[in-house]
């Protein structure tokens, strides 16, 4: 199947004692473009999360962002009183109330909010070794659901692909119906001029099945035709093979615009001039789509 290269995933396991949460985002990029974000305890597990998202997506801009938070049953940072150094302050706070003869109204609310007096101690942060089986589990269900979204729209970009290619190959026969007509018709018109300007005995039938012939070499656009009709083969063949397809597909389109815009310029009638824009109209519409697909 193909794949486009926008989606979103999420994913939220909850273990050992802590919840693991992972979200992932991805747009259009030409290549693989990762942004990893982790907790600072778990810094040491970017290079084995970086190889599993690259194991399961070969282009796009990703966004993946790691949480891991204490679960409810460990409870909040517990908060300790540091009694010994509040004894301290009040000694002190008395001693200098005695000595300039104020009154002692040291309360228990003024120790509470001297510095050091209470002192919170947060819960223990995650231990990489131990938390990366979580992460690994949490990244690869989230990746499960990007790639399945990607995969989702990827369908349906096939289908308007395979349309579009379709819309073009409709355009080959006429193409091809018109070209040999090119050459009868110049046959006539080189007849026609050379009757105005020198007379019917002037006619010189060998001359002009000389100059018809040195013109359809230049305008014979059998070899483009041929080679379009095998392009476009390939672009069917590669949407049915599917897998990471954007830049075979790409280089493709580039090669049908060459052919396409190589009948264009030899093109020496109007409904063939006509073919080839629409052709190229065709080939940009499937440019733009191509650029969706991973």
């Amino acid at each position: 199947m193909i794949r486009s290269m926008t989606g979103f995933g999420h994913a939220e396991i909850a273990d050992e004692g802590f919840t693991v949460t992972v979200e992932a985002r991805s747009v259009n990029h030409r290549h693989l473009d990762l942004a990893l974000r982790l907790p600072a305890a778990l810094a040491g597990l970017e290079a084995e999360a970086r190889r599993l998202v690259q194991s399961r997506i070969e282009r796009g801009r990703i966004d993946v962002a790691v949480q891991v938070e204490p679960v409810t049953a460990c409870g909040p940072a517990s908060v300790r009183v540091d009694t010994e150094l509040a004894r301290r302050y009040v000694d002190e706070a008395r001693a200098l109330a005695a000595d300039l003869g104020l009154a002692d109204d040291v309360g228990v609310g003024w120790v509470l909010g001297r510095p050091g007096v209470m002192v919170t101690e947060e819960t223990a942060a995650p231990d990489a070794d131990t938390t990366w089986p979580l992460v690994r589990e949490a990244l690869a269900r989230a990746l499960d659901e990007l790639t399945g979204r990607r995969a989702a729209e990827g369908a349906m970009l096939g289908a308007e692909l395979r349309a579009l290619g379709a819309e073009l190959g409709a355009l080959l026969p006429a193409m091809a119906a018109r070209a040999p007509l090119t050459a009868a018709r110049r046959t006539e018109r080189l007849r026609e001029r050379m009757r105005s300007m020198l007379g019917e005995a002037g006619v010189d039938e060998a001359r002009i099945v000389a100059e018809v012939a040195a013109w359809a070499t230049k305008t014979d656009v059998t070899e483009e035709l041929a080679r379009l009709r095998a392009h476009l083969e390939e672009f069917g063949l590669k949407l049915d093979k599917g897998g990471p397809v954007g830049r075979p597909l790409d280089f493709l389109i580039q090669e049908m615009h060459r052919e396409v815009n190589t009948i264009g310029a030899k093109a020496d009638d109007l409904e063939l001039s006509q073919a080839a824009l629409a052709a190229k109209g065709v080939l940009e519409k499937i440019r733009e789509q191509i650029q969706n697909l991973e």
